[in-house]
């Protein structure tokens, strides 16, 4: 093994390779998640081929299943690398239940971060000229109100039925992404429900939890529950021309994305905790104690 081969090793067993993982786990969330977004808006509402499919709903179910798929395929990414955390509000929850250390946690933030950003570039190249013709259409440019719409395609903003303040979207996110952390406990945890021989397939049950936040939650503030999936296409959209519908964004929303997951993040752990496992713990005893008494 030459000098060079060894550092490279070394690399990869640090944290370094960790971030690699979740640098490349959350770059396919977003190819897939960004993706499926962009399928509806740039190519099903730019070719004028989704009527029919939308005037029931359609719209949502395929980017819900989209999303879900995307969290699943980057999780079999990442999963046996870092553990394919791909959301600073899952590294943060995991961080207080002493599920990773607290050193790793702005490495896996960066990273998380550089690959939603560099996804949402993938997307844009795939899309732009739809992007651009659906712009067009409409008569409205990236930068305008009007250029929401394709804004969209990268990143969240508030819904009129919000009501045009933070504090139900806020509420929202918290939620949203407090159910997604809280739920992931529950599965991983063996002694609840944890899937242990079945560990294969734990990422699409991981997915069907986005997928289940994402049809009954997401229509108030588009379900980002994920600080790095907001934030990096956001960016992106910045640099790309959406200018204000990115920062600030609609009623300076833009911070809503970030600090609402990582509430929620970081409340999941200790609701687990004190729910869950403190129960578990407690029927277990009892359950020692009175073999010990009948033997």
């Amino acid at each position: 093994m030459t000098a060079i081969e060894r550092k490279v090793k070394h690399w990869r067993k640090n944290v370094w390779g960790e971030m690699l993982s979740e640098f490349f786990g959350t770059f396919v969330l977003i190819l897939f998640g960004d993706g499926v977004v962009g399928l509806v808006v740039a190519g099903m509402y730019g070719s004028g081929r989704a009527d029919e499919i939308f005037a029931a709903g359609g719209d949502w179910m395929i980017i819900g299943w989209g999303w879900g798929l995307a969290v699943a395929f980057g999780v079999y990414v990442a999963g046996g690398v870092s553990g394919a955390h791909l959301n600073p509000a899952v590294t943060l929850g995991h961080a207080f239940k002493g599920l990773v250390e607290w050193k790793k946690v702005i490495p896996y933030w960066i990273a998380q971060t550089v690959g939603a950003f560099l996804g949402a570039l993938v997307v844009y190249i795939e899309y732009y000229q739809s992007i651009d013709m659906l712009n067009e259409a409409n008569g409205v440019t990236r930068a305008s109100e009007g250029g929401l719409d394709t804004f969209s395609i990268f990143a969240t903003f508030p819904a009129e039925a919000a009501g045009g303040t933070w504090g139900v979207p806020l509420f929202d996110q918290i939620l949203g992404t407090f159910l997604l952390v809280f739920l992931i406990y529950a599965l991983i945890d063996n002694k609840n429900v944890g899937f242990g021989g079945l560990a294969k397939i734990s990422p699409f049950v991981v997915g069907l939890i986005v997928v289940a936040v994402g049809i009954s939650f997401g229509t108030n503030a588009g379900y980002a529950i994920n600080p790095a999936r907001d934030f990096g296409p956001r960016l992106f959209a910045w640099f790309a021309g959406w200018g204000p519908n990115a920062f600030p964004g609609p009623g300076n929303y833009w911070w809503i994305p970030i600090i609402g997951p990582l509430i929620g993040g970081a409340i999941a752990p200790f609701a687990y905790v004190w729910i869950i496992e403190k129960t578990l713990s407690a029927q277990t005893e009892e359950e020692s104690t009175t073999v010990e008494d009948d033997s």
